[in-house]
């Protein structure tokens, strides 16, 4: 890995992740690193190339982001991206001005000269720009091997140097040849090979593994979404029953979620897994609590006494396992401590319950980390299953949590999701789920008047879950799905479909 991997300077660019995962998509491992640890991270790893990410300064401004000199006389192939591209001309000498036009979304690019980096690109392609900066005078010894209509240097280049601009952003999908210019500034002028695969990582995770935690105990808090899932499958492949998974069924889970959980873990891949069935525990708790805040609090605080409560028969454990994925460590930008007082997806562990922290997925996208569950033998339903919250259903029933409640959203839930994906949609769509307002209406059924719950239906499409729009969904669809709802789910006579984008809408509704 430390022959063949690229770092990339994170510039504070709203695609920078975005570039990352297209790296690995390439079958490239690529590490993002905060701008001012470049050099730093550059001397010590030694990769075969770096990439310059977008961001949202002016790199003539006194407190842009900047990058020492002598990062460019390490000959390390170097490509810079929109804001990059400036960062590496004024750098070098060039002269970066903010002019009467501005690129935004959609520009055609003309390609000027056949350079490695243009292989196979078409002379007039569709790139996707956003800047309002552009290089006027380029550093010595670079070209102009690209433009638009507007912007008189799209690609820089000193190809003597190994060394690239891009204005536009090819990480992007609208940038119709950006994946290939990509892959031949990694392939072609890094020289860098695709052996970055989930399979590659799954048999050297569990070598690794093996030997790190060799006669060591290790406990999971096993939720049963994809992260904890695909953690928890890869570390009892290299341990066993040193591994133990705490499961904490609260009742808050979709249809029969639990059962299936139980059945995967424990009978097909004979895990170690204990299952603690507390929905009635949880219920009481949260009796007459309104407050969507206040539930969060209840229902984390509840978790760490039955997840401390089983924790304690157990005897020593030496690590707990965590299913952090790369974009928290991106996010966090300095990645997580060695030893944990605490458990971002339980809400905290008591202070007393000191464990070394176990990441096996820490370097992983979320894509990768369900190819890495294929890789596992991880059922596809679980591998692409819907994202969840922390505190469950708590968060899609409006108002006092019920056991009426829950099962009416469990079932309408369980219809939409089945419907969805009868219809093939499942893989179309990020994230749907039926939530339930707690607004009841008039309705007639059967010839009767009826005063029952709303169900609403939410599905959205998102990259990150930042920002997102919501799935159109075709109408004979929806039909479908709120007839079998007001016929099959009890207590309910209407049906609601939310059109609101995040922002100004959340993905939740509490």
């Amino acid at each position: 890995m430390q022959n063949n991997f690229v770092l990339i300077a994170d510039f504070g660019g709203q695609y920078n992740q975005l570039i990352a995962r297209r790296v690995r998509e390439l079958k490239i491992y690529c590490e993002v690193v905060p701008w001012n640890k470049i050099y730093q991270e550059a001397l010590a790893k030694k990769p075969q190339a770096i990439i310059f990410t977008g961001g949202p300064a002016s790199v003539y401004e006194q407190n842009a982001p900047k990058v020492q000199k002598e990062l460019f006389k390490l000959n390390i192939p170097i490509l810079g991206i929109c804001y990059g591209l400036q960062l590496i001309a004024q750098t070098l000498g060039g002269k970066v001005v903010s002019p009467d036009f501005k690129e935004y979304g959609k520009v055609e690019l003309i390609k000027k000269e056949d350079t490695k980096l243009l292989n196979n690109v078409e002379e007039k392609t569709i790139c996707w720009m956003s800047h309002r900066d552009y290089v006027e005078t380029l550093p010595k010894d670079f070209k102009i091997t690209a433009l638009s209509k507007q912007c008189p240097a799209c690609i820089i280049e000193n190809d003597a140097k190994k060394i690239y601009g891009v204005q536009f952003h090819p990480e992007v999908a609208h940038t119709q040849a950006g994946m290939q210019i990509l892959q031949n500034f990694l392939y072609d002028i890094c020289n860098l090979k695709p052996t970055w695969t989930m399979g590659n990582y799954k048999e050297n995770q569990i070598s690794e593994l093996k030997e790190k935690l060799k006669d060591k105990k290790v406990l999971c808090a096993l939720s049963g979404g994809v992260d904890s899932s695909v953690a928890a499958l890869l570390v009892h492949k290299a341990i066993g029953n040193n591994l133990t998974c705490v499961f904490v069924d609260h009742g808050l889970l979709r249809y029969k979620e639990g059962d299936d959980v139980e059945n995967i873990f424990r009978k097909r891949f004979n895990m170690n897994l204990i299952r603690v069935n507390v929905e009635e525990r949880f219920l009481n708790a949260l009796k007459g609590v309104t407050d969507p805040e206040k539930k969060r609090k209840i229902i984390g605080a509840e978790f760490i006494k039955v997840f401390e409560e089983e924790a304690k028969k157990l005897g020593k454990i030496d690590y707990l396992l965590q299913g952090t994925i790369y974009p928290d460590v991106i996010e966090s930008g300095t990645g997580t401590a060695e030893v944990i007082k605490s458990h971002h997806n339980v809400g905290g562990l008591p202070k007393n319950m000191q464990f070394k922290l176990l990441e096996p997925l820490r370097l992983l996208f979320k894509d990768e980390v369900r190819q890495l569950g294929l890789e596992l033998g991880l059922e596809e339903d679980l591998v692409f299953r819907q994202p969840f919250p922390g505190p469950g259903l708590a968060v899609r029933c409006l108002g006092e949590i019920t056991k009426e409640k829950l099962e009416i959203i469990q079932k309408s839930d369980f219809i939409f999701r089945e419907e969805i994906k009868k219809h093939n949609l499942d893989r179309a769509i990020w994230q749907y789920f039926a939530f339930l307002p707690n607004i009841r209406s008039v309705g007639v059924m059967g010839d009767s008047r009826t005063y029952f719950h709303t169900i609403g239906l939410r599905a959205v499409n998102s990259l990150d879950a930042m920002t997102c729009d919501w799935a159109k969904i075709p109408y004979d669809v929806l039909d479908i799905v709120s007839q079998r709802i007001v016929r099959e789910v009890s207590g309910v006579n209407r049906v609601i479909y939310d059109i609101t984008s995040k922002p100004p809408a959340t993905i939740e509704w509490e």
